[in-house]
């Protein structure tokens, strides 16, 4: 919003001299509604990092983690800013020299857009996919600028001999070439001779064929790694606590008479067992002492 024409443009705040003159000047950096808004935002982003930072357990570990490399690259830039800004308040002579690193970390502020990535969990599978793709992202990297030296050298050449070319250079060609061959064709350079032409043909048809090659590995990736965040969120487990049925007295009363003929069921086994198992031994004497009587 603060690129906005309107404003960008600093109002001048007229103050009025004893001497009756009237002097503009312009208002402090530090009255923007802007930085205001920016300053309550960056105390809430730096409070949150310290917490998750202290209360990690491993702090070399937290900083190997993307996500808060990017806190990191998120929060920064402001603190620099804000020194420049006092740097230039106060009268620094290397105006010319802070500007353009305010640019710069103006720029890398962008990059906060990526903290909603801790919350979506589509960034997080597009981060996952293109992690995954690494190889076939190097290698169409790699075919691409073989592809930009080899078709830029050969439209030079071939426009060489019209005095109206705009290819003045092989260098000059490498944006024609990376236009071309991403089908893009934004028009300001074309070839006007026939060998051009034909070189600017080769060309798209070999951008189609470079780039058609490694996506559908990538479009993979990213079919299972979606999918897979659809499973994990199916296959979730709930588990239901029940209270079971109280049973009435009637059953209760026929459970425990059950319960006490089965164990007199089970002395009875176990007294015939043990009469198996240790059979009673009756003394000699006790033969032949009825044996007399008999």
């Amino acid at each position: 919003m603060e690129t906005l024409p309107e404003f960008r443009e600093v109002p001048l705040v007229p103050e009025t001299h004893p001497n009756g003159s009237i002097i503009a000047f312009e208002p402090s950096p530090f009255t923007d509604p802007f930085f205001m808004v920016e300053t309550l935002c960056i105390v809430w982003f730096s409070f949150e990092f310290t917490m998750r930072f202290l209360s990690c357990p491993s702090k070399a570990a937290f900083f190997k983690n993307i996500m808060n490399i990017i806190d990191v690259v998120a929060i920064v830039p402001y603190f620099v800013t804000l020194g420049l800004d006092l740097a230039e308040h106060q009268g620094s002579s290397q105006q010319a020299a802070s500007l353009a690193i305010l640019r710069v970390i103006r720029l890398v502020r962008v990059f906060r857009i990526f903290k909603l990535s801790r919350h979506s969990k589509g960034l997080q599978i597009l981060g996952q996919t293109l992690h995954a793709s690494l190889r076939e992202l190097g290698l169409l990297i790699f075919f691409l600028i073989i592809g930009v030296v080899l078709f830029s050298s050969s439209v030079y050449f071939a426009e060489a001999e019209d005095p109206d070319s705009g290819f003045t250079s092989i260098p000059d060609a490498f944006w024609w070439a990376v236009v071309t061959m991403t089908t893009v064709g934004y028009g300001d350079m074309c070839p006007s001779t026939i060998g051009g032409k034909f070189v600017g043909s080769l060309c798209a048809i070999a951008g189609v064929l470079t780039i058609a090659l490694p996506v559908p590995v990538i479009v993979s990736n990213f079919n299972y790694f979606y999918h897979r965040e659809n499973e994990d969120e199916e296959n979730v487990v709930y588990v239901h606590v029940t209270c079971g049925q109280q049973p009435s007295l009637s059953e209760s009363d026929s459970n425990k008479s059950n319960q006490s003929l089965s164990k007199t069921e089970s002395f009875q086994e176990s007294d015939d067992l043990e009469t198996l198992t240790h059979p009673k031994v009756i003394p000699v004497e006790t033969y032949t002492v009825r044996l007399t009587e008999v």
